[in-house]
């Protein structure tokens, strides 16, 4: 179907939109971090950059089943000395039993013992290829295994700026698809491309040993075999590469327009949507067409070079068994082998790119590990035991980029079962108060001090198991509902659990659930909605027992109504607490002690409401609705 100017042209804007979306696409492009900025990030995949130092790496996973691989190899081994010496065989039973070279009648009985014979070479084959692949794909697991571990408890240990600056897609890719192909390496290629070329080596010595002249006559037609092989794959390549392009860029799109049905109904852009997709699905219609063709073309291609091949060095032989007194099964074992020749140099050829794809997977998942992970608290840490939760901002300033300074020279103090409220413009610095209070960053200049210690000398754990924070992003994990309300406090009990509950209003709708408590939360608590799952938050900080509570919109997610129901649950669970409140919405910092009106990292107003009203300044005009929050 051809396509307009004006349709490529929205093609190929949709395919630049959608194509990294798909996880078979493309890593999406990092996204942007804490205050704005664009994280460095990690390297991307592509060859690798580095081979030998990557190789070496990979080869300490290895290092425990040592024995294990000699073994698989040795494995190897038997089993391509087998599969050539079954075929060599073949000469002696041919001359022997079959066509005498003395000219005598053949040999039953012997054949038959013959037979059996080979018949037991080959088994012992297929038993050494057998074991040598379920030793290798032990080998590999466990290798896959270490490498999961290792992965994972770095990625417990880096800070959350490595999260800011790094998208999850890109992450969870190097987890799962990037470790994926170096187990394919581990398990098979490596054994692969060993045995091709011992094959090879293997097969050309025999080759040589049978008849030389035949030799010679095969290896003329190896360099056309191999460029008329590498023409085809090179466009094979490219074409399965733009498939691949074209196939990300439909799941892309797809994924996008499921979620985002409702919208697409309530604006009638189903035909637009429906428009879209035809031109993707073309697009990747016609590329799959070129690619399949070129993939299935390689077979029969290499076939027909094979069979040509074939053919002269049977003419050859032929007219060497009858002028020079070859013998028949010299020519039938060297047709063998002329016909197997190829087949270890095209396995190599395929491997090699599985091999670079697989170091530059391992590459990706190294360059995790190589990250920086959060300082170690030092050799005199403090442990706060119990912490009172007096805080102190004196003169911070800090940026997330030390050229871009978020916050600049901010002082405030909060003493225990104070509530302290901060309100201003998006990217005012709000939130980044918040994180530095818990330590994810470390400050330029100033001081955060907590019960008079500053919070640097105190050790990360005491210092962020007293403090429980609600985000605006509500996370559950997969489990009941009782153990998402109890990961605030691991030792509490059912009791205390409930009371949580009770505390954020939320044991009314819990009980409504299918089994209560013990209903079962998957996909982020898809099954409810997005307000019962603040309260579940809130319930969660409800539990602990942390002196210094965070409401970063904490109810943005629930609805005014919802919100007035659990503003005394939510009193009750600020009592006796050092509270610092992130809102839009004015209403509920009412009642807080004291309020910061920040506008480009700077404090500009502080006083409880009454007070910042009477200024008629910047609160002022929020309060009254004279100037919005941006």
């Amino acid at each position: 179907m051809a396509m307009t100017q004006k349709q490529e042209d929205k093609l190929r804007d949709l395919k630049y939109r959608y194509e990294s979306k798909s996880s078979g696409a493309p890593a999406a492009p990092r996204r942007m971090g804490p205050g704005g900025r664009h994280g460095r990030g990690l390297p991307g995949g592509g060859k690798p950059k580095d081979s030998r130092r990557t190789v070496v790496r990979l080869l300490r996973y290895l290092e425990e089943d040592k024995a294990k691989m000699v073994l698989a190899f040795v494995c190897v081994i038997a089993n391509t000395v087998c599969m050539l010496a079954g075929s060599y065989m073949l000469r002696p039973i041919i001359n022997t039993y079959i066509a005498p070279v003395n000219g005598s009648r053949g040999d039953i009985q012997g054949l038959a013992r013959a037979l059996i014979a080979l018949g037991f070479v080959f088994l012992a084959g297929v038993a050494a290829n057998y074991y040598q692949a379920k030793v290798m794909l032990t080998v590999a697991q466990n290798a896959l295994q270490k490498i999961r571990d290792d992965l994972f408890t770095k990625m417990q240990k880096l800070p959350v700026r490595f999260y800011d600056t790094n998208s999850n897609g890109d992450l969870m890719s190097r987890f799962t698809n990037d470790v994926d192909t170096i187990g394919q390496m581990l398990s098979s290629t490596l054994v692969q491309l060993f045995s091709g070329a011992l094959s090879l080596v293997g097969t050309l010595a025999l080759m040589i040993y049978t008849n030389i002249w035949l030799t010679l006559v095969t290896l003329v037609m190896i360099p056309l075999v191999m460029r008329a092989g590498g023409a085809v794959a090179g466009r094979s390549q490219k074409y399965f590469s733009a498939q691949q392009s074209s196939l990300g860029a439909v799941n892309g799109y797809v994924e996008e327009m499921i979620t985002g049905q409702k919208v697409i109904k309530v604006f009638c852009h189903e035909d637009t949507a429906a428009d879209e997709f035809g031109l993707l699905n073309e697009d990747l219609r016609q590329n799959q067409i070129r690619a399949q063709f070129f993939g299935g073309v390689m077979g029969p291609v290499m076939n027909n070079l094979s069979q040509i091949n074939y053919t002269l060095t049977a003419v050859v032989g032929g007219l060497l068994c009858v002028l020079r007194g070859f013998d028949v099964g010299g020519l039938t074992v060297f047709l063998n082998f002329s016909r197997q020749f190829s087949r270890p140099i095209n396995e190599i050829s395929a491997q090699v790119s599985n091999v670079f794809s697989a170091l530059a997977g391992a590459e990706r998942v190294f360059a995790v590990m190589d990250e920086e992970p959060e300082p170690a608290d030092g050799p005199g840490a403090v442990v706060l035991e119990p912490m009172k939760g007096h805080v102190v901002l004196d003169h911070v300033t800090f940026g997330y980029d030390p050229e871009k300074i978020i916050l600049k020279d901010v002082s405030l103090y909060a003493r225990p079962g104070q509530k302290i409220a901060f309100v201003g413009s998006t990217g005012a610095g709000k939130t980044t108060i918040t994180n530095l209070i818990n330590r994810f960053y470390d400050i330029q200049s100033g001081a955060i001090t907590v019960d008079g210690v500053d919070i640097r000398q105190i050790s990360r754990e005491n210092l962020r198991k007293n403090i429980a924070m609600v985000l605006q992003d509500t996370h559950l994990f997969t489990g009941t509902v009782m153990e998402n309300i109890r990961y605030g406090r691991l030792d509490a009990t059912d009791e205390e659990v409930v009371q949580a509950a009770k505390t954020a209003s939320a044991d009314s709708f819990i009980r409504r659930l299918p089994d209560g408590y013990n209903t079962m939360l998957e996909g982020d608590g898809a099954n409810l909605s997005q307000g019962q799952r603040q309260l579940l938050n809130i319930a969660r900080a409800a539990i602990s027992r942390a002196p210094i509570l965070i409401l970063d919109e904490a109810t943005s997610s629930v609805d005014t109504r919802t919100e007035k129901h659990i503003e005394h649950g939510m009193d009750r669970l600020m009592a006796d607490r050092t509270t610092f409140v992130i809102a839009h919405r004015l209403s509920t910092v009412r009642n807080a002690n004291a309020i910061m009106v920040l506008e480009h990292g700077e404090i500009i107003e502080r006083g409880d409401h009454d007070e910042l009203l009477k200024l008629k300044g910047r609160y002022y005009e929020l309060y009254t609705g004279l100037k919005e929050l941006d």
